[in-house]
């Protein structure tokens, strides 16, 4: 029996070996019976909101960013007291267009500086760190009608918070390895054909490396956003989706790295809007990270961790050409501690919000759901269009 267990073990981990030679790494994803997606992107490292969403009006900003602050007539004015970091320029674009929104300080209930603690409380939709080990995007899995038997599949080597729990995710790992030839996966389909469990391993993984189409190993932003379309469009694919990005933690030389990795970003953005196609109509992404950086610059040209970032909503399905933000302001009086950027509206009600929006559900029945004990942190009008 151990042997058996043993050899049927091999056969699974074999199995998403082969189909995971095809996927992009970090991204993550949940089907639902429903015309709407929601896409959340992670930012990993406490992503400077104040250099991606630019508070130009502000009087402090200018000398508390001193060689970092951005000028505004190099930047993507949205209004008279915020711009757009100039490397985002598509995401600007769909500014323009109305589908694309800003909210500014806004942070989940979280106010040290560890990024560990801080991306657990943003996944888990605690109110402090490892009070809660299933993630809040699962539980939003099991919210939406009929998804008693739904699946997440994490792009991944392992699952990351947000999705875990009692909903059912595969774990799929890129790989660098050649091609298996059509006669080699001819010859193991027909090896385990006989065995019932096995068989439909191996099945559910050919079916998924065939709806990846040609993609393999690590993707660029691009590549990575053409690939998560891929799935997103299909007819029977998911409805929900998680992506990761890393590299946010800018403690040095932060004008150069904020500028590559929102550069990233926006390719990203781009290429999930140019290939879903129609379906780009009823798409939702929503990007927040786990806590900003300082309102001042520190001495090796960068930032420090802080507490109040931004977080965008981008897509085809947004009430977008806005900025909401209840603006604290940047003097030293109104600073957090005297040194961040201070929170006006809780990442929570953000989020809660969205979901509810999109997949029309009850608001105070999300919000308690996702986010247990909490309560609303602040107002939102309506984010998306009807």
């Amino acid at each position: 029996m151990a042997i058996e267990n043993s050899r049927r073990l091999w056969l699974k981990q074999a199995a998403f070996a082969a189909a995971a030679s095809v996927f992009a790494p970090r991204m993550l994803f949940a089907r639902a019976p429903t015309d709407r997606r929601f896409v959340f992107i992670i930012q990993r490292g406490a992503a400077d909101g104040l250099n991606t969403v630019i508070p130009y009006a502000d009087p402090a900003y200018a000398s508390l960013r001193r060689e970092l602050a951005i000028a505004a007539d190099t930047a993507m004015r949205l209004d008279g007291t915020f711009a757009l970091h100039p490397s985002l320029a598509a995401t600007g674009e769909l500014y323009r267009s109305g589908q694309a929104l800003f909210v500014h300080a806004v942070a989940s209930p979280y106010r040290e500086r560890s990024h560990f603690d801080g991306q657990n409380v943003l996944e888990t939709g605690g109110s402090r760190p490892y009070q809660r080990k299933d993630g809040w995007l699962n539980r939003l899995l099991d919210m939406l009608p009929g998804q008693k038997d739904a699946e997440a599949i994490a792009l991944a080597p392992t699952v990351p918070l947000a999705l875990r729990g009692k909903g059912q995710v595969a774990s799929y790992a890129p790989s660098s390895l050649p091609q298996p030839s059509n006669d080699l996966l001819l010859r193991v389909r027909q090896l385990y054909e006989p065995d019932t469990q096995l068989h439909a391993l191996w099945e559910a993984a050919m079916d998924t490396r065939g709806k990846a189409g040609n993609a393999r190993g690590r993707q660029n932003p691009a590549e990575l956003g053409k690939l998560a379309a891929g799935f997103l469009k299909r007819p029977d694919g998911p409805r929900i989706a998680m992506i990761e990005t890393g590299g946010w933690d800018t403690h040095a030389g932060q004008n150069a790295r904020l500028a590559a990795q929102l550069k990233n970003l926006d390719a990203l953005l781009a290429a999930l809007k140019e290939h879903l196609g129609t379906a780009w109509d009823q798409t939702i992404v929503l990007i927040a990270t786990e806590f900003g950086r300082t309102a001042a610059a520190n001495g090796t040209g960068g930032t420090d961790h802080g507490t109040g970032s931004a977080a965008m909503l981008v897509g085809g399905a947004v009430q977008g050409g806005r900025v909401i933000a209840d603006w604290p302001g940047l003097g030293q009086a109104n600073l957090l501690e005297a040194r961040d950027l201070r929170p006006t509206l809780g990442l929570h009600t953000l989020i809660a919000a969205t979901a509810a929006e999109c997949f029309a559900l009850d608001p105070r029945r999300t919000l308690q759901t996702l986010y247990p004990g909490q309560s609303a942190a602040g107002k939102l009008p309506g984010l998306l269009k009807s």
